[in-house]
């Protein structure tokens, strides 16, 4: 959005692309192909979800252990030579046709077959590239002394917990627990080969991620990622760093219309004021890692960083509104410098107080703008009327389609509301969400003032699959692919929803 011209795009999360050659999640592999449909379909911005490396036995990608490495579910394995040296999938068929199987993301499966593979092509990449010093392994060399900022804590973090059968660093031996400077050397140094293998993985992923980014360039899309406000709190990043965050707290929501009872994320407080001792070198870190790898990206719960809302006892820290200004703009300004030219885009959905979508439009950072949210006492907002620096959609990760909104949510006095908007005067307000209903909604978003739109994948087919439902856990959630292949949309698949895009994005100047 830096260039301040029209664009639109589609969220399709990374795990929910499917190929011929997937091992039963989405793979950085697949990326370039989706990015020449996007291409082909006038769209030029293509967001995902969070891609770190998730915490054992999680499913959620706001769930990381890490606000710096890529998760290695989502490394395309055929693509690597190590890997196909060592009996590529071929080793792992059994693995990979019951994941490929599964209605639901298999992602411990997923994750082990990649694991057991992953160890084999390790050791034949040691033996016959790292030992003998060869070119490949001062690629390597060279990316771990670049990284080294954030790899060298990920890597022995990871090699511990390992060590630990993945328990919570809150369990290990006080020594290590604790950063005792002889535990850490000692651990190091057991844990030698344990480590060289982590980084290892995230050589290979940044590779693979470098250049699926340097192709969709290449076709005109632009990536967009996402930036959690925190981490897990068993993270190598609190470990690191347990001085900069409140142990004995945890973030959350207060009660709203939303939740009456409130919510608690089980995710530590951050201390702004010991992070202010080294210039919130650790905002900063985040800032740069993500600009590395995206194009563009959204600070997901862009309201924290104003005000965290802390428990115990339940209340904002900072209290004072002038206080939480103060903080949020600084703290703001800090991930900006970090980011460097890259876009920095704020999610201000919930309950946000007016102050900050003010300070907001003041800094020029874009937030968001959900059409069925886009209302005041039961008049909806015109989308032309949208602020241009803003992100215009349909919905998000976490909320229903627009087929669900329509049909199952919006009753007949909303609909009714809606036509009263100029841009929707022609939609019928039957429940029944028709092709036409669909054509209508999606052209009036279009349309919209902002410079950005970017529809959920299933709201440009019209589907109704979900995302995640929040305040959920199960085997459904962050579950979604897409119904085609990457290899079928190059085949023609989907041609219908690619040539309405294709015209959406050019009659309102998008493409």
């Amino acid at each position: 959005m830096s260039s301040r011209a029209r664009t639109a795009g589609l969220l399709v999360p990374l795990f929910a692309l499917r190929s011929a050659r997937d091992w039963g999640i989405g793979e950085i592999g697949d990326l370039p192909a989706l990015c020449r449909w996007l291409a082909a379909a006038g769209q030029r911005l293509l967001q995902l979800l969070p891609i770190l490396e998730m915490s054992p036995g999680e499913r959620s990608p706001y769930a990381a252990m890490t606000a710096f490495a890529i998760d290695p579910i989502y490394l395309s394995l055929d693509m690597l030579e190590d890997v196909v040296a060592t009996g590529g999938r071929e080793s792992a068929a059994d693995a990979i046709a019951a994941a490929r199987a599964d209605p639901n993301l298999d992602y411990d499966g997923v994750r082990r077959a990649k694991r057991r593979t992953l160890e084999r092509a390790f050791a034949r990449f040691v033996a016959t590239e790292w030992e003998t010093g060869s070119a490949r392994a001062r690629e390597f060399a060279q990316f771990r002394d670049a990284e080294a900022a954030w790899l060298a804590d990920y890597a022995l973090f990871r090699a511990a917990q390992e060590r630990h059968a993945d328990a919570g660093w809150t369990a290990w031996e006080p020594g290590l627990r604790d950063r005792r400077p002889e535990a850490i050397a000692d651990v190091s140094a057991a844990l030698t080969r344990e480590r060289l293998f982590h980084e290892w993985v995230q050589w290979l992923a940044s590779a693979q991620w470098t250049a699926a980014r340097r192709e969709a360039a290449a076709l005109g899309v632009r990536l967009k990622g996402d930036l959690p406000f925190m981490v897990s709190p068993n993270s190598g990043d609190v470990w690191a760093r347990q001085a900069e965050f409140a142990l004995d707290a945890e973030i959350g929501a207060p009660p709203d219309v939303f939740n009456r009872e409130g919510q608690r994320w089980g995710l530590p407080p951050c201390r702004w004021d010991t992070m202010a001792g080294n210039d919130f070198a650790w905002l900063r870190d985040r800032a740069r890692r993500a600009a590395e790898l995206f194009d563009a990206f959204r600070i997901d719960h862009v309201v924290g960083f104003y005000r965290q809302y802390v428990l115990p006892p339940g209340g904002f820290v900072p209290a004072d509104e002038a206080e939480q200004l103060r903080l949020g703009e600084h703290l703001l300004g800090v991930l900006r410098a970090g980011a460097g030219a890259t876009d920095v885009i704020g999610e201000d959905l919930g309950v946000v107080p007016p102050f900050v979508r003010a300070s907001l439009a003041r800094l020029e950072i874009p937030g968001y703008r959900v059409l069925r949210w886009e209302d005041d006492g039961g008049v909806f907002r015109d989308p032309a009327a949208y602020p241009a620096r803003s992100v215009a959609t349909t919905g998000t990760h976490d909320t229903s389609t627009l087929a669900a909104w329509w049909e199952d949510e919006l009753d007949d006095a909303g609909r009714r509301a809606l036509t009263r908007v100029p841009v929707f005067a022609s939609l019928a307000t039957a429940a029944a969400f028709t092709p036409a209903v669909h054509a209508a909604l999606l052209d009036g978003l279009y349309g919209a003032a902002s410079e950005l739109v970017v529809l959920p994948l299933p709201d440009a087919y019209g589907g109704r699959e979900r995302i995640n439902v929040p305040a959920t856990v199960g085997p459904t959630n962050w579950a979604y692919r897409m119904p085609w292949t990457v290899d079928e949309l190059a085949r023609g698949a989907a041609e219908d929803v690619r040539a309405r895009l294709h015209a959406l994005a050019e009659r309102h100047g998008r493409a």
